[in-house]
C-alpha cells in the first residue's frame, strides 16, 4: 500500500516535471523574437521604465532568440514577437517606449550612431536614448530583432511591439493599432519619391516639423543664413550669386534624411529654402513634410522676374528717377534686377514668386479671337467707337510690344504682372486713343485716312508705353466693321467707282485697238512708204539744188538791183526837190491870184492853164452832140470837176459845184 502511494506520488512528480519542463521550454520561430516576463520578483520597476534589467517582476530585457529556449514556468512566460519587417518601397517608423524623457519642447528624440536599428536595448540606454519618435526611419528591407517593449514601428501594414500606454494597449488588445493610430496616414510611410509627373519636372518643397523657432522676420529657414550671400556681393556677378542662391545645402544632411545633422547644423522648424530634386527619400512623417510643385521652366524667348520674399535687407539699386518700387541684387528681398533666363531652375515658389516675361515679340489681338501662342489677350475686345456724326464702328486691332530681358524686372516692378500690363495698362490706353479719334473724325474721312489714323496710334501708344520700359513694334487695324447705312453708301460708291473703272478700261481697250490699227495699215504701205521716202529725198535734194542756184542768182538780181535803185533814187530825190519848188512858187502865185480875183476867177484861169498845158481834153476822141460846141466844152469841164481831176489853184482840193 505504501509502495503503490510512493509510486503514485513519483508519477504525479514525474508528470509536474514534465509539465514544468514542457511548459518552461519555448521553440521560438527564425524570425521571432521570445518576450520573457518574470511574474515574481523582490524589486520595484522605475516608474517610467517598463523593463526589468536587474530581475525585477515584469517585461525583461533580454530576448528569446530563434530556437529552443528554456525559461521556467510559471515564474516566467514567454510571448512570441515577430521580427520588425520593412516592406519594399516603405519606412518604419520607431517610437521608444524606454529612457529619458524628452527635453521640453522636444518633439523627437536626439539620435546616436551607438543606437544602430535599435536591436541593442542596452546600448541604447547606456548612451541616454530617449523616449519618443526617434530621428531616423528604418529603412525598406529591414529585418531586425527589436524589443517589442521597448520600441514600437509602425509600417503601412503592420504596427510591431507591445504598447505600453494605456489607450493604445487598449487598441492593440482589440486589434485595431494602425497608423492612424498615430496620427499618420498610410501614404506617409512610403518612400518619398520625386519623379516628373504628366512630363512636368518636379521638386519637394520641404517643411520641416521640429528645430529652433526662425529668426523674426523670416518665413523660411536656409542653413547658414544668407552670410555667405552678404560676403559675396563684392567680388562675384550677380549670376555667381544666383547660382549660389540655387545651390543646395541638402547635401549637409542626405536630404533631410539624417535628420540629427539637420538639427546639428542648425536647422529651423518651418518651411525649408532648399527643395528635393528628383530621387527616392527616407524621411520621417513625423518631422518632416514634402510637398510636390513644378520646377520653374523658363524657355527660349522668355526671362523669369524673381520677387523673392526671404534674403538680406532690401537694397534698392533702381536709382531717384524709378519710383515703382525697389530693384535689388540677388539675396535681397525685393525684385531682383538680374532676371532668370532659359533654363530648369529647382527654386521654391513659396519664397521666390516667378514673374514669367516673354522677351520674344508678343502680339495681341483686340478682337473676338485671342492668339494661340498665349492667353494674355482673353479679356481683350473689338474696340467700340463712335464717328462725329455718330456712326458706331467696330475695330478689330493687333498691337505688338516687346520687353527686353534688361528691362523686365522694371516693368514688373511698374505694372506686377504681365497680365496686369495687358488688361490694366494697354487695354485702356489703346481703347481710350482709338475712341477719341473716332469722335474728331468723319466717318468716310476715318475710312480714307485708315492709314493715318494707324500711324498716329503707333506714335501715341508708343510714347505712353515709354513710360513703362515697354517698346511697341507696330500697331496694325485688322477689320473695321461699318454701320449698315454707311455700307449702303460706300456700296453705291464702289459700285460707280467700279463702273468708271470698266468705262476707262474700254476706252483703253479702244485707243489700243486703233493703235494696232494704224500699226497694221502701217504695215500694209511699208514698201509704198519706203518708196515716198526715197522720192522725198531726191526732191529734196533737187530743191536744195535749185535753192542754191536761185539763191545765186537773187544775189546778183539783188545787187544789180540795188545798184539802179540807188541812181533812180538820186534822180529821184532831184526830180522831187525841183517838183517841191515849182510846186510852192505855183501855190504862192494862186494865193495871190486868188485874193486878187477871186477863187472862181482862179479856178477858171487854172482850167485854162491846165487846157493849154495839155492836161486836159476838151475835144474827144469821139464827138457825138446834138447841141452847140459851148455845151460840149462846158460839159468837159464839169466833169473834170466832179472827177477831181481838176483842182483849183492853191487849194490842192477839187472845185466845189456851184
Amino acid at each position: 500500500m505504501g509502495v503503490g502511494l510512493t509510486g503514485v506520488i513519483a508519477v504525479v512528480v514525474v508528470v509536474l516535471l514534465l509539465l514544468l519542463f514542457l511548459r518552461s521550454v519555448h521553440r521560438i520561430g527564425p524570425t521571432q523574437v521570445g518576450l520573457v516576463t518574470k511574474r515574481y520578483g523582490f524589486r520595484r520597476l522605475p516608474d517610467d521604465n517598463p523593463i526589468a534589467f536587474r530581475g525585477e517582476a515584469g517585461y525583461q530585457a533580454e530576448l528569446l532568440m530563434p530556437g529552443a529556449r528554456f525559461k521556467l514556468w510559471p515564474v516566467y512566460s514567454v510571448i512570441k514577437f515577430p521580427w520588425v519587417q520593412v516592406p519594399a518601397g516603405e519606412i518604419g517608423v520607431v517610437i521608444a517606449q524606454v529612457g529619458r524623457p524628452l527635453p521640453i519642447g522636444a518633439k523627437s528624440a536626439h539620435y546616436r550612431p551607438e543606437f544602430g536599428n535599435y536591436g541593442d536595448l542596452r546600448a541604447f540606454l547606456d548612451h541616454g536614448g530617449e523616449k519618443g519618435v526617434q530621428r531616423p526611419v528604418l529603412p525598406p528591407g529591414t529585418l531586425a530583432p527589436i524589443h517589442p517593449v521597448a520600441f514600437l514601428v509602425i509600417t503601412t501594414r503592420e504596427v510591431f511591439g507591445l504598447p505600453v500606454a494605456p489607450e493604445l494597449a487598449f487598441a492593440e488588445h482589440k486589434h485595431q493599432l494602425t497608423p492612424e493610430s498615430f496620427g499618420l496616414r498610410h501614404e506617409q510611410l512610403n518612400v518619398v519619391v520625386i519623379a516628373p509627373n504628366e512630363n512636368r519636372d518636379m521638386i519637394g518643397l520641404v517643411t520641416v516639423l521640429e528645430g529652433e523657432p526662425l529668426p523674426s522676420g523670416d518665413i523660411a529657414s536656409r542653413l547658414g543664413g544668407f552670410d555667405d550671400i552678404a560676403g559675396m556681393e563684392d567680388e562675384t556677378s550677380d549670376a555667381g550669386i544666383i547660382d549660389v542662391l540655387l545651390g543646395s545645402k541638402n547635401s549637409l544632411h542626405n536630404n533631410y534624411q539624417d535628420f540629427q545633422r539637420f538639427m546639428d547644423s542648425g536647422g529651423r522648424i518651418g518651411l525649408q529654402h532648399d527643395p528635393l530634386l528628383y530621387g527616392a527619400y527616407l524621411l520621417n512623417p513625423f518631422l518632416v513634410r514634402v510637398e510636390m510643385v513644378p520646377m520653374l521652366v523658363v524657355n527660349q524667348g522668355q526671362v523669369a522676374v524673381i520677387k523673392g520674399f526671404v534674403g538680406l535687407p532690401t537694397l534698392d539699386t533702381s536709382g531717384e528717377d524709378f519710383k515703382f518700387g525697389s530693384i535689388v541684387r540677388p539675396g535681397h528681398r525685393g525684385i531682383w534686377q538680374e532676371p532668370l533666363r532659359t533654363g530648369k531652375y529647382a527654386i521654391n515658389p513659396r519664397i521666390y514668386a516667378a514673374e514669367i516675361v516673354p522677351t520674344s515679340i508678343l502680339t495681341l489681338n483686340w478682337a473676338s479671337a485671342s492668339s494661340q501662342a498665349h492667353n494674355l489677350d482673353a479679356r481683350l475686345e473689338s474696340i467700340v467707337g463712335k464717328s462725329r456724326e455718330g456712326f458706331v464702328f467696330t475695330i478689330d486691332l493687333q498691337v505688338q510690344i516687346h520687353i527686353s530681358d534688361t528691362r523686365a524686372p522694371k516693368v514688373i516692378s511698374s505694372v506686377g504682372t504681365i497680365l496686369n500690363l495687358v488688361n490694366e495698362v494697354l487695354q485702356s490706353a489703346v481703347g481710350n486713343h482709338f475712341r477719341n479719334t473716332l469722335q474728331d473724325l468723319e466717318a468716310i474721312r476715318f475710312i480714307e485716312t485708315r492709314q493715318e489714323v494707324q500711324e498716329s496710334a503707333f506714335t501715341a501708344i508708343t510714347r505712353y508705353l515709354t513710360g513703362y520700359e515697354v517698346e511697341t513694334r507696330g500697331v496694325y487695324i485688322q477689320d473695321v466693321v461699318f454701320p449698315p447705312e454707311l455700307v449702303d453708301v460706300l456700296t453705291h460708291r464702289e459700285i460707280a467707282n467700279q463702273q468708271r473703272a470698266t468705262y476707262e478700261e474700254q476706252q483703253r481697250a479702244e485707243t489700243v485697238r486703233i493703235q494696232m490699227e494704224k500699226a497694221r495699215g502701217t504695215a500694209n504701205m511699208q514698201a509704198d512708204l519706203a518708196a515716198a521716202q526715197v522720192s522725198v529725198e531726191i526732191n529734196r535734194n533737187r530743191a536744195e539744188a535749185r535753192e542754191a542756184e536761185a539763191g545765186g542768182e537773187a544775189a546778183y538780181v539783188r545787187l544789180t538791183g540795188q545798184a539802179q535803185a540807188d541812181k533812180v533814187q538820186a534822180l529821184g530825190l532831184a526830180e522831187a526837190k525841183a517838183a517841191e519848188a515849182l510846186g510852192l512858187a505855183k501855190a504862192a502865185g494862186f494865193t495871190a491870184q486868188r485874193e486878187a480875183i477871186g477863187e472862181l476867177s482862179t479856178a477858171l484861169v487854172a482850167v485854162a492853164g491846165a487846157i493849154a498845158e495839155g492836161q486836159i481834153k476838151i475835144v474827144p476822141e469821139v464827138l457825138v452832140t446834138g447841141g452847140s460846141t459851148l455845151d460840149g466844152l462846158a460839159g468837159t469841164l464839169m466833169k473834170a470837176l466832179n472827177n477831181g481831176s481838176l483842182t483849183l489853184p492853191g487849194s490842192g482840193e477839187p472845185a466845189e459845184e456851184e
